[in-house]
């Protein structure tokens, strides 16, 4: 299990920019202090950069973090996710969804709702299987509440968040400094 060596402010605010506009987070390290400083970890080291959605669901959540869509165009990363959805595998698929840092972390489960705007990291049946992958909520759910570790919530940019799609990416991720 990684653990962080990042030293938090508490302060920090997750500023991701795409074509579609800019997205800003505030970061909950008072409940999930590793996930948190892992977070931003990934992110100083530009890990996230480049990175494209691969999890669009309507109603529920947009997903992002898998490096291995890194090394696909947009076009190609919508026509994986087709196949997967429909059940049927290309051979030299990547598969979409599967892809981390390299590192595990353990889960911070905690207290926080899964509200619309809410950063929660993704993971397999594994409760300790997250590591780079998170989604942000597109409208309360409440069935995932205490489940997943909640670890940040859009503070600018839902709208942004309302009008990505399969394919669009992550052109940066910085760590800013909040009040």
């Amino acid at each position: 299990m990684h653990v962080s060596e990042v030293k938090l402010t508490g302060a920090e605010v997750a500023v991701m920019k795409t074509a579609k506009g800019t997205i800003s987070m505030r970061l909950f390290d008072d409940v999930a202090p590793n996930t948190v400083a892992t977070f931003v970890e990934l992110i100083g080291r530009g890990f996230y950069d480049g990175i494209k959605f691969h999890r669009i669901e309507p109603g529920f959540v947009v997903q992002v973090g898998d490096p291995q869509t890194k090394l696909i165009e947009p076009r190609q990363v919508r026509g994986v996710v087709g196949r997967q959805k429909a059940g049927i595998h290309s051979p030299g698929d990547p598969a979409l969804g599967t892809g981390g840092p390299g590192f595990t972390i353990a889960a911070e489960f905690n207290e926080r709702p899964h509200l619309e705007g809410t950063v929660s990291m993704a993971r397999s049946q594994d409760p300790d299987s997250a590591g780079s992958q998170f989604y942000i909520c597109l409208a309360p759910q409440p069935f995932l509440d205490g489940q997943y570790t909640v670890f940040g919530e859009v503070t600018e940019g839902m709208d942004v968040v309302q009008a990505l799609a399969v394919g669009d990416e992550i052109e940066s991720f910085v760590i800013e400094q909040g009040e």
